[in-house]
């Protein structure tokens, strides 16, 4: 598709991160060239992540209960995990 061809207008704000993929998954940057901006930003890569296996059943519970809360399946296990080792010590 070349610049001038009319597009579809990016969207203002998507629903969630899987709208913003599926747009741009039908739609080419090369479309929106014009429309960019530069941006600054800073990355901190001295986080660690920590991959621990759980039970699909288990997992499956904490994901229905995470978007049940509005939130993630890692930050609710970080929750209870933080939870329970303050009830621990």
């Amino acid at each position: 598709m070349s610049n001038d061809k009319p597009h579809d207008p990016i969207p203002e704000e998507f629903d969630s991160p899987q709208a913003a993929g599926e747009f741009w998954d039908t739609h080419s940057l090369a479309d929106y060239w014009a429309e960019t901006e530069e941006a600054h930003f800073e990355v901190d890569l001295r986080q660690s992540v920590y991959l621990i296996p759980v039970e699909k059943d288990l997992a499956e519970s904490v994901a229905q209960r995470a978007k049940a809360q509005g939130l993630s399946s890692q930050t609710l296990i970080n929750l209870w995990l933080a939870e329970k080792l303050r009830e621990a010590a």
